[in-house]
């Protein structure tokens, strides 16, 4: 297993494109991408190619030694993943109300990057429906929540779980009075976009 340096370059990318003060749109357009991909390469919706990671780079105008500078890229060969809970970090997807990431830890093994996510829902949590380019598998510990995937809805209790294939439209709603607590796993196949 490898620590991953996805989650640096996506969260990156998002801390340069905002300190420019350049929206997605504009990002998107001087890289020759379309706005949803930057934003699910930024919210680790997808993985982006190397020409895709390469264009966006240059067009934030930043030299490619500067980008990458910050980025730890070096891979451990341990076998053991350990993180104190201090070292969860607290992250935001697309515009959501209430929806609330923390990041346990990410990894890749083989090919596959492996992203694994607390998320609580407040009870009036809402966003539009999401893809992402993954698999997903979702254990709720706390709460009570409508998952609807595709056209399908399951009402899930606490100690149900889902795994779907992700890149259908999906979306939880919290319908409880309290808040929601969410064991999600995401499972990327590393793959060219």
């Amino acid at each position: 297993m490898q620590e991953d340096i996805i989650n640096q370059i996506s969260n990156r990318l998002r801390e340069l494109r905002k300190d420019k003060n350049i929206t997605l749109q504009e990002l998107a357009d001087a890289a020759g991408v379309s706005k949803g991909m930057l934003s699910q390469v930024e919210n680790n919706r997808s993985i982006p190619s190397l020409t895709v990671l390469l264009n966006l780079i240059r067009s934030l105008q930043i030299d490619f030694n500067e980008f990458f500078k910050d980025i730890n890229l070096l891979t451990t060969d341990h076998k053991v993943i350990y993180r104190k809970k201090e070292q969860y970090q607290p992250f935001e997807k697309e515009n959501a109300h209430g929806f609330f990431y923390q990041r346990l830890f990410s990894t890749t093994v083989h090919d596959y990057h492996v992203d694994f996510v607390m998320l609580r829902l407040e009870s009036n949590a809402e966003r539009q429906m999401v893809s992402t380019d993954a698999f997903e598998f979702k254990y709720l510990l706390k709460g009570k929540v409508e998952y609807t995937i595709g056209e399908e809805t399951y009402l899930m209790e606490e100690g149900d779980s889902l795994f779907f294939d992700a890149t259908d439209m999906h979306n939880p709603r919290n319908v409880g009075k309290e808040d929601a607590l969410l064991l999600v796993i995401y499972f990327f196949k590393n793959k060219a976009v």
